[in-house]
């Protein structure tokens, strides 16, 4: 009996890292994208801009429902069905009929990435109290690893001429076969479900809002990564595309061998500690991304980027499952709730300063918003 509780405790963190490396595929692939989806529908930096802050609109409201859903339904249920309707929304990228469609699809995108993020944050926070060990860093580490071999394989589909309409169908049909069959796998429902589903979103406060605060400075740091790497690698340094998917690539692999780590690290140090110095050497990394002109260079500073930001959110969401009287979902969803406020507002924020002066200059914010986190890495206190 015992072994075969062993035996399911491992298929459902194996299942649970699926979804999390499902999670990194998907979004690098809309990462890579991002010039395709520029050229394909005519649009300009402030208009892209505009698209983003739709599925960041559409993840925020998506984020005031998961704790009510999650709690009524479980994460598993919660995980399959948002998670394979995200997935296969990657294919209509390129397929909608104008710029007013694409933003409603990227809305309903940026639904489906939240409470497909809840569920299964919230599902890695019950194995981590489960096992009485740290899981959390290197769940995130599988959400980076899809990131790397997402954008790896999008540059590769790039480089051998594959329609970017079929390239995103590819992957569309494929995470969404990964994540259906592996939520089958996870911990039972009712292990994730709320007492009160009922309850509506509650807006963080104390602890909560402390954590959301920092969260919201790391998410916006780090979303400008995720949506503006490439372009300006592509844009700034003349990069052909094929090499600016790299800078994604780059990103996302150091993070990930920084969260595989990272668990390690958070039972040795403070919390404030090593969100300071993650955030120290993201603003050095990223000014060094800013003062070169060399691409290699700027592909060594986007790893450097990567390593500082890597743990940043896997710390404060666990941090937030643990709240006392609060159900993780509910604690994980209204820690989100604030970090993809500034998930939100960060690319547009850059995109419309990128319209009136250059991409250049208005990364620099990435380098101001990371100096900040690490001014107020303080506030987390000396919890490990």
């Amino acid at each position: 009996m015992s072994a075969t509780l062993l035996l399911a405790g491992a298929a459902a963190r194996w299942a649970t890292r699926a979804q999390f490396f499902c999670s990194g595929f998907i979004f690098a692939t809309w990462g890579v994208h991002i010039p395709t989806v520029k050229l394909h529908y005519g649009i300009n930096e402030a208009e892209l801009g505009l698209a983003m802050l739709a599925a960041g609109g559409g993840a925020l409201l998506g984020l005031t429902q998961a704790g009510r859903w999650i709690g009524r339904h479980g994460a598993r249920r919660t995980t399959a069905a948002c998670g394979t309707v995200y997935a296969l929304l990657l294919a209509a990228l390129v397929a909608m009929p104008g710029y007013a469609a694409l933003l409603a699809l990227l809305a309903l995108f940026g639904v489906m990435t939240s409470v497909f993020d809840v569920a299964i944050n919230t599902d890695a926070a019950q194995l981590e109290a489960q096992s009485q060990g740290h899981l959390m860093s290197s769940m995130h580490g599988m959400f980076s690893l899809g990131g790397m071999i997402g954008a790896a394989t999008g540059s590769a589909a790039l480089a051998a001429g594959i329609a970017p309409a079929l390239h995103l169908a590819c992957v569309a049909i494929a995470n969404a076969l990964v994540i259906g069959t592996a939520a089958a796998f996870m911990l039972p429902g009712q292990l994730t479900r709320s007492p009160s589903p009922e309850a509506g979103f509650q807006l963080p406060r104390g602890v909560l809002l402390v954590l959301g605060a920092l969260a919201a400075l790391g998410l916006i740091a780090e979303g400008a990564i995720y949506d503006w790497s490439v372009l300006y690698m592509h844009q700034e340094l003349g990069s052909p595309q094929e090499q600016a998917a790299l800078a994604y690539a780059s990103f996302s692999a150091a993070m990930a061998a920084a969260r595989f780590g990272g668990d390690a690290l958070r039972a040795r140090f403070a919390s404030a500690s090593l969100l300071r110095a993650s955030a120290c050497l993201a603003a050095a990394s990223m000014a060094l991304v800013l003062l070169t002109s060399t691409p290699w260079i700027a592909l060594l500073g986007f790893a450097g980027v990567g390593v500082g930001f890597a743990n940043i959110v896997p710390v404060l969401f666990s941090a937030a499952a643990q709240v006392p009287g609060m159900a993780p979902a509910r604690g994980i969803a209204a820690v989100a709730a604030a970090a993809y406020l500034g998930f939100m507002a960060g690319p547009p924020v850059i995109g419309f300063l990128a319209e009136v002066s250059s991409l250049t200059s208005a990364l620099y914010l990435v380098v101001a918003f990371a100096a900040a986190l690490a001014l107020s890495a303080g506030r987390v206190g000396s919890r490990r």
